[in-house]
Protein backbone atom coordinates (compact mmCIF):
# COMPACT_ATOMS: atom_id res chain seq x y z
CA UNK A 1 0.00 0.00 0.00
CA UNK A 2 1.34 3.60 -0.76
CA UNK A 3 0.23 6.77 0.41
CA UNK A 4 -0.74 9.86 -1.91
CA UNK A 5 2.83 10.88 -1.43
CA UNK A 6 4.47 7.76 -2.81
CA UNK A 7 5.43 6.44 0.44
CA UNK A 8 4.79 2.76 1.66
CA UNK A 9 2.56 2.35 4.05
CA UNK A 10 3.12 -0.53 6.91
CA UNK A 11 0.54 -3.33 6.15
CA UNK A 12 1.51 -5.19 8.98
CA UNK A 13 2.09 -4.48 13.01
CA UNK A 14 4.99 -2.59 13.65
CA UNK A 15 8.41 -4.32 14.30
CA UNK A 16 10.53 -4.37 17.83
CA UNK A 17 11.99 -1.55 18.61
CA UNK A 18 15.59 -1.76 19.15
CA UNK A 19 17.56 -2.35 22.24
CA UNK A 20 19.42 1.18 22.57
CA UNK A 21 22.71 0.33 23.54
CA UNK A 22 24.59 2.14 26.28
CA UNK A 23 28.45 2.84 26.48
CA UNK A 24 29.76 3.44 29.95
CA UNK A 25 33.04 2.97 29.09
CA UNK A 26 35.02 7.25 29.25
CA UNK A 27 37.56 7.66 26.31
CA UNK A 28 40.21 9.31 27.63
CA UNK A 29 40.48 13.12 26.87
CA UNK A 30 43.09 15.47 26.68
CA UNK A 31 43.25 17.16 29.91
CA UNK A 32 43.79 21.04 27.82
CA UNK A 33 40.87 20.51 25.54
CA UNK A 34 38.46 22.36 26.82
CA UNK A 35 40.38 25.24 27.52
CA UNK A 36 41.21 25.29 23.93
CA UNK A 37 37.71 24.90 22.76
CA UNK A 38 37.02 28.20 25.06
CA UNK A 39 39.15 30.35 23.64
CA UNK A 40 38.71 31.24 20.29
CA UNK A 41 41.09 30.01 17.11
CA UNK A 42 42.37 33.77 16.80
CA UNK A 43 43.86 33.41 20.54
CA UNK A 44 45.22 29.82 20.18
CA UNK A 45 47.30 31.07 16.82
CA UNK A 46 49.23 34.27 18.62
CA UNK A 47 50.18 31.63 21.79
CA UNK A 48 51.37 29.48 19.07
CA UNK A 49 53.45 32.72 17.62
CA UNK A 50 54.37 33.73 20.85
CA UNK A 51 55.60 30.21 22.63
CA UNK A 52 57.61 29.98 18.86
CA UNK A 53 58.77 33.03 17.85
CA UNK A 54 57.00 33.04 15.13
CA UNK A 55 55.74 36.03 15.65
CA UNK A 56 58.84 37.98 16.16
CA UNK A 57 59.83 36.90 13.02
CA UNK A 58 57.47 37.31 10.87
CA UNK A 59 57.11 41.13 12.27
CA UNK A 60 60.85 41.53 11.53
CA UNK A 61 60.07 40.66 7.92
CA UNK A 62 57.03 42.38 7.37
CA UNK A 63 58.55 45.03 8.49
CA UNK A 64 61.59 44.85 6.09
CA UNK A 65 59.44 44.76 3.00
CA UNK A 66 57.46 47.68 4.39
CA UNK A 67 54.11 46.35 5.44
CA UNK A 68 53.16 47.00 9.10
CA UNK A 69 51.65 45.12 11.24
CA UNK A 70 50.43 45.64 14.56
CA UNK A 71 49.89 42.18 16.47
CA UNK A 72 49.33 41.78 20.51
CA UNK A 73 50.88 38.94 21.58
CA UNK A 74 50.58 38.26 25.13
CA UNK A 75 53.39 37.56 27.30
CA UNK A 76 53.97 34.06 27.85
CA UNK A 77 55.88 34.24 31.45
CA UNK A 78 54.99 37.93 32.86
CA UNK A 79 57.43 39.55 34.36
CA UNK A 80 55.99 40.88 38.12
CA UNK A 81 57.74 43.33 40.13
CA UNK A 82 57.65 42.99 43.67
CA UNK A 83 59.38 45.72 46.43
CA UNK A 84 62.04 44.26 48.36
CA UNK A 85 62.23 45.83 51.87
CA UNK A 86 65.88 44.48 52.36
CA UNK A 87 67.56 45.91 49.41
CA UNK A 88 67.83 49.93 49.73
CA UNK A 89 68.40 51.76 46.44
CA UNK A 90 71.42 53.48 45.42
CA UNK A 91 71.97 56.91 46.08
CA UNK A 92 73.56 58.98 43.30
CA UNK A 93 76.87 60.79 44.62
CA UNK A 94 76.58 64.20 45.53
CA UNK A 95 79.49 66.45 44.58
CA UNK A 96 81.47 68.39 47.55
CA UNK A 97 80.10 71.37 48.69
CA UNK A 98 82.00 74.34 47.51
CA UNK A 99 83.04 77.08 49.91
CA UNK A 100 81.23 80.45 48.95
CA UNK A 101 83.46 83.06 48.07
CA UNK A 102 81.74 86.73 48.78
CA UNK A 103 83.70 90.08 47.58
CA UNK A 104 82.52 93.68 48.08
CA UNK A 105 81.27 95.24 45.07
CA UNK A 106 84.38 97.22 42.92
CA UNK A 107 87.18 94.39 44.67
CA UNK A 108 89.49 94.01 42.28
CA UNK A 109 90.83 90.13 42.23
CA UNK A 110 94.03 88.73 40.93
CA UNK A 111 95.10 85.17 39.92
CA UNK A 112 98.47 84.76 40.25
CA UNK A 113 99.79 82.49 37.14
CA UNK A 114 103.29 81.07 36.58
CA UNK A 115 104.90 82.25 33.51
CA UNK A 116 105.50 80.68 30.17
CA UNK A 117 108.39 81.57 28.46
CA UNK A 118 108.59 80.33 24.18
CA UNK A 119 111.74 79.95 23.01
CA UNK A 120 111.42 79.52 19.10
CA UNK A 121 114.47 77.32 17.14
CA UNK A 122 114.84 79.52 14.06
CA UNK A 123 117.41 76.98 12.88
CA UNK A 124 114.79 74.06 13.30
CA UNK A 125 113.15 74.17 9.72
CA UNK A 126 116.52 74.61 7.78
CA UNK A 127 117.90 71.46 10.18
CA UNK A 128 114.81 69.37 9.52
CA UNK A 129 114.83 69.97 5.66
CA UNK A 130 118.45 69.28 5.72
CA UNK A 131 118.93 66.05 7.78
CA UNK A 132 116.07 64.28 5.67
CA UNK A 133 117.59 65.26 2.28
CA UNK A 134 120.24 67.00 0.42
CA UNK A 135 119.54 70.19 -0.66
CA UNK A 136 119.52 70.23 -4.11
CA UNK A 137 115.87 67.76 -3.38
CA UNK A 138 114.35 70.16 -1.47
CA UNK A 139 111.66 71.85 -2.90
CA UNK A 140 110.86 75.80 -3.08
CA UNK A 141 107.58 75.61 -1.52
CA UNK A 142 109.71 73.97 1.71
CA UNK A 143 112.67 75.87 1.38
CA UNK A 144 110.81 79.40 1.93
CA UNK A 145 111.27 80.87 4.68
CA UNK A 146 114.08 78.43 6.14
CA UNK A 147 117.16 81.00 5.79
CA UNK A 148 116.69 83.93 7.63
CA UNK A 149 117.96 88.00 6.51
CA UNK A 150 121.75 88.69 5.77
CA UNK A 151 120.59 92.25 6.93
CA UNK A 152 118.45 94.06 9.68
CA UNK A 153 116.61 95.08 6.97
CA UNK A 154 116.17 93.91 3.16
CA UNK A 155 115.54 96.21 0.45
CA UNK A 156 115.89 94.86 -3.15
CA UNK A 157 117.83 96.82 -5.82
CA UNK A 158 118.93 93.99 -7.94
CA UNK A 159 116.76 90.71 -8.49
CA UNK A 160 118.29 87.04 -9.72
CA UNK A 161 118.80 86.31 -13.15
CA UNK A 162 119.76 87.95 -16.50
CA UNK A 163 119.63 91.82 -16.11
CA UNK A 164 121.98 94.54 -18.09
CA UNK A 165 125.28 94.69 -16.55
CA UNK A 166 126.41 98.16 -14.06
CA UNK A 167 129.62 97.53 -15.02
CA UNK A 168 129.64 97.29 -18.84
CA UNK A 169 126.27 98.22 -19.63
CA UNK A 170 125.52 95.05 -21.99
CA UNK A 171 122.56 92.65 -21.97
CA UNK A 172 122.62 89.21 -20.89
CA UNK A 173 124.72 89.22 -17.81
CA UNK A 174 123.81 86.52 -15.73
CA UNK A 175 123.25 88.00 -11.88
CA UNK A 176 123.83 85.28 -9.63
CA UNK A 177 122.10 86.49 -6.15
CA UNK A 178 120.42 89.42 -4.79
CA UNK A 179 121.81 92.83 -4.16
CA UNK A 180 120.44 94.78 -1.27
CA UNK A 181 120.69 98.55 0.02
CA UNK A 182 123.16 99.14 2.55
CA UNK A 183 125.47 101.51 3.74
CA UNK A 184 128.97 101.07 3.61
CA UNK A 185 129.34 99.78 6.84
CA UNK A 186 126.71 97.99 7.55
CA UNK A 187 126.55 95.18 9.79
CA UNK A 188 126.05 91.72 7.65
CA UNK A 189 124.32 88.88 9.51
CA UNK A 190 124.82 84.74 8.91
CA UNK A 191 121.64 83.80 7.01
CA UNK A 192 121.97 80.66 9.14
CA UNK A 193 124.41 78.22 11.58
CA UNK A 194 127.10 77.35 10.06
CA UNK A 195 130.76 77.05 9.58
CA UNK A 196 132.63 79.80 7.49
CA UNK A 197 134.86 78.28 4.77
CA UNK A 198 136.48 81.54 3.12
CA UNK A 199 137.42 84.58 4.47
CA UNK A 200 139.20 86.61 1.78
CA UNK A 201 139.18 88.10 -1.57
CA UNK A 202 137.31 87.52 -4.44
CA UNK A 203 139.01 86.85 -8.04
CA UNK A 204 135.97 87.15 -10.07
CA UNK A 205 134.48 90.56 -9.06
CA UNK A 206 132.92 89.79 -5.54
CA UNK A 207 135.60 91.58 -3.84
CA UNK A 208 135.94 90.80 0.00
CA UNK A 209 134.07 87.80 0.32
CA UNK A 210 132.73 85.25 3.32
CA UNK A 211 131.30 81.68 2.70
CA UNK A 212 129.67 79.58 4.76
CA UNK A 213 128.70 76.04 4.75
CA UNK A 214 125.31 75.06 6.48
CA UNK A 215 125.67 71.31 5.05
CA UNK A 216 124.23 69.07 2.60
CA UNK A 217 125.48 70.92 0.10
CA UNK A 218 123.67 73.92 1.18
CA UNK A 219 126.28 77.31 1.20
CA UNK A 220 125.61 81.46 1.49
CA UNK A 221 127.59 84.01 0.37
CA UNK A 222 128.23 87.69 1.48
CA UNK A 223 130.17 89.84 -1.19
CA UNK A 224 131.45 93.41 -1.57
CA UNK A 225 132.70 93.60 1.95
CA UNK A 226 134.36 96.10 3.58
CA UNK A 227 136.27 94.60 6.86
CA UNK A 228 135.28 91.28 8.19
CA UNK A 229 133.72 89.52 11.20
CA UNK A 230 134.68 86.36 11.09
CA UNK A 231 137.43 83.68 10.83
CA UNK A 232 137.73 80.43 8.55
CA UNK A 233 136.88 77.25 10.58
CA UNK A 234 134.57 79.17 12.87
CA UNK A 235 130.54 78.38 14.01
CA UNK A 236 128.33 81.04 13.74
CA UNK A 237 124.35 80.98 14.74
CA UNK A 238 121.73 82.56 12.27
CA UNK A 239 121.82 86.22 13.45
CA UNK A 240 125.75 86.68 14.05
CA UNK A 241 127.62 89.58 12.70
CA UNK A 242 130.17 88.13 10.23
CA UNK A 243 131.11 90.61 8.09
CA UNK A 244 130.05 94.39 7.19
CA UNK A 245 128.79 95.90 3.76
CA UNK A 246 130.56 97.92 1.07
CA UNK A 247 131.63 98.34 -2.48
CA UNK A 248 134.99 96.20 -3.09
CA UNK A 249 135.28 93.96 -5.94
CA UNK A 250 133.17 94.99 -9.43
CA UNK A 251 130.83 97.25 -7.68
CA UNK A 252 129.61 100.29 -8.30
CA UNK A 253 128.20 101.41 -4.61
CA UNK A 254 127.91 100.34 -1.23
CA UNK A 255 125.56 97.04 -1.45
CA UNK A 256 125.16 93.44 -0.44
CA UNK A 257 125.48 90.89 -3.11
CA UNK A 258 123.86 87.75 -1.48
CA UNK A 259 124.12 84.49 -2.70
CA UNK A 260 122.66 80.89 -1.86
CA UNK A 261 124.64 77.79 -3.43
CA UNK A 262 123.44 74.38 -3.53
CA UNK A 263 125.76 71.72 -4.64
CA UNK A 264 127.82 74.19 -5.90
CA UNK A 265 125.15 76.07 -8.20
CA UNK A 266 123.96 79.06 -7.33
CA UNK A 267 119.82 79.43 -6.95
CA UNK A 268 117.22 82.59 -6.56
CA UNK A 269 117.81 83.05 -3.07
CA UNK A 270 114.10 84.04 -2.94
CA UNK A 271 113.46 80.22 -2.60
CA UNK A 272 115.23 80.50 0.59
CA UNK A 273 114.66 83.86 2.60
Amino acid sequence: MQTSRGRRRAAGPSPTPRVVEVISAERPRDPHREARRRRGPFRQITEFASASGIGQKAGIALAATGLVLTVTVPSTSPVMATSTPDVVPAVAAQPAQQPEISAEAGARIDFSRSAVVTKADPDGKLKQLLSAQSAGAVSRAASVGSLGAPLASLTMVSPFGYRVSPITGGYGDFHRGEDFAAQCGTSVLAAATGTVTFVGWHDFGGGNRVVIDHGNGLETTYNHLSGFNAQEGQTVGRGDVIAYSGTTGASTGCHLHFEVQVNGEVVDPTGWL
